[in-house]
């Protein structure tokens, strides 16, 4: 019965499963699993009702800062010293600032620099430090080692000095900023990612791809990141958080984009020179900007983390 069984095409004990699934022209076991897995935690993150409102701050503040300035049309380029520090009232919301710029309309366009250099900044972190430690951990041996002290070596340089050495040395841009802070901070999702892909190295579809004959870069792109979606959109959500709050931190010190063009750390820095002048528009209006961005976007990441964080246990 058994030897008949095993004769018909069914796998018996010592059977690899796995070869067969893979020669068969199945999809390798596991696979099967992931988009499953996701449907589970999309429907987790769903159920998270902070993180759904962090989502919708961030939606909100989108289309506050790209499409108010289209409904709200203001003069952020030329000064008007005749109306300085007006406070709120009828045609200007929020008043004006200390040469005559709209508080509300300058908010707007702060905050589509500010939100540029966020995205970018994590974009450009994903991609170097995705891709840095699927490498080194997928290759392992002297080749990990070594890419690893590297991100341990920058590790070791305190950030803040490093920004503010790159400020000082290239002329203040959105594409500088980006660039500076984005390649400041790929070294934690490269080593989280690195993490990933030692587990997920020794599955059994990456092992049935290697017998395949599957290249390396592929297997890394396919098997490797894609099964790694999870940690590296928790930990983009939270890089997106810490760009903005370099980027005021930068302006803050003098160090970000300068006039004409706007954004929330430098208005910021700016109010403060009137705190005690009794100009609260001045000063709260940005601050809550980015107390409020910062806070949505940990939301997302903290349902992120959760959604996908029980999937795992699942």
């Amino acid at each position: 019965m058994a030897a008949g069984t095993a004769e018909a095409g069914t796998p018996g004990v010592g059977t690899p499963v796995v070869g067969n699934a893979a020669v068969a022209g199945h999809a390798p076991v596991g696979e099967p699993e992931v988009p499953r897995r996701r449907w589970a935690a999309l429907e987790s993150f769903l159920d998270n009702r902070l993180a759904i409102t962090g989502v919708v701050v961030i939606v909100s503040l989108l289309l506050f800062c790209f499409v108010g300035p289209l409904l709200y049309h203001t003069n952020q380029v030329n000064t008007r010293l005749a109306m300085e520090t007006l406070p709120p009232g009828p045609g200007h919301p929020l008043g004006t600032d200390d040469v005559g710029y709209d508080v509300l309309g300058r908010l707007m366009v702060g905050g589509q620099t500010s939100l540029e250099v966020g995205f970018g900044a994590a974009l450009v972190a994903v991609i170097v430090g995705v891709l840095w430690g699927a490498v080194a951990g997928y290759v392992g041996g002297v080749v990990d080692a070594l890419m690893m002290r590297i991100v341990d070596a920058f590790l070791s340089i305190p950030v803040l000095f490093l920004l503010l050495f790159l400020a000082t040395v290239f002329r203040p841009s959105v594409l500088m900023l980006i660039g500076v802070v984005g390649l400041t901070a790929w070294l934690i999702p490269a080593r989280l990612v690195r993490g990933e892909t030692l587990t997920l190295r020794t599955r059994e579809y990456v092992q049935a791809a290697k017998t395949m004959g599957v290249k390396a870069p592929t297997i890394i792109v396919r098997h490797i990141v894609t099964n790694s979606v999870g940690t590296i959109l928790v930990n983009a959500t939270f890089q997106i958080a810490d760009a903005i709050l370099v980027v005021a931190a930068l302006s803050f010190l003098g160090l970000g984009i300068p006039p004409p063009a706007a954004n929330w750390g430098a208005m910021l820095s700016n109010g403060l020179n009137f705190t005690y002048s009794g100009y609260w528009w001045l000063v709260y209006p940005a601050g809550i900007a980015i107390v409020v961005t910062v806070v949505a976007f940990n939301l997302v990441g903290d349902g992120l983390r959760d959604a996908f964080g029980t999937d795992r246990r699942r």
